[in-house]
């Protein structure tokens, strides 16, 4: 992650200069920049995208009644964020809208956290959510094979879960359904305690 420092405030016309293979964020006036994510990043946020399309945009084994989209472009006010994930309620949001970027608010918003990231998702990010009253907030880490879940009350982050390896994953807004947290990475714990069992044998 890389914070440009200008002379001026960092706009929208800054995000759409950046180069192609870059992530452009701006918080506060400061232009963000990030490399496009690692594979185990990127599997994460697919296989999470994929769990929860099918039964909540779908409603295929599941209630329906979202959008769930990978990498939206938010806008609040001067701040331009790319989530991984965000959720929005069809009741709030009937249809998409015609431009390339979102000015409402998500009902749900998920970032995976990676080395590079982890501190802009968590204190530059992670508190703009708050501000705009997004109701709930997933926090996956590949790398510790985790997700935090946070629900928003009084303006302030609740944790409401906290879970590792190939815990059942039934949390809101989502709790309708359960899928396993392994499905998220690329040699989940089943897996690899499988795979381990067969190297034992004689």
């Amino acid at each position: 992650m890389q914070a440009l420092k200008q002379n001026r405030r960092a706009d929208y016309q800054d995000v759409l200069n950046a180069p192609a293979h870059m992530v452009a964020e701006v918080i506060d006036g400061a232009l963000h920049t990030q490399p496009r994510p690692a594979p185990t990043h990127t599997l994460a946020s697919s296989a999470l995208g994929n769990d929860l399309g099918n039964p909540f945009q779908f409603g295929r084994g599941g209630p329906g009644g979202w959008w769930i989209l990978d990498e939206p472009e938010l806008h609040f006010g001067e701040d331009v964020l790319v989530s991984d994930l965000a959720g929005w309620r069809r009741e709030r949001m009937p249809r998409l809208p015609d431009t390339a970027y979102f000015t409402l608010a998500p009902d749900w918003v998920c970032e995976v956290l990676s080395p590079g990231t982890r501190r802009f998702d968590l204190y530059e990010k992670r508190p703009v959510y708050a501000r705009e009253g997004v109701p709930y907030l997933w926090m996956v880490d590949p790398l510790d094979r985790g997700l935090e879940a946070f629900e928003l009350r009084d303006g302030q982050w609740v944790l409401i879960a906290s879970l590792k390896d190939d815990d059942a994953v039934s949390v809101p807004p989502f709790e309708a359904i359960s899928f396993s947290l392994s499905d998220l990475w690329p040699d989940g714990p089943a897996q690899s305690s499988e795979t381990e069992s067969q190297l034992g044998k004689p």
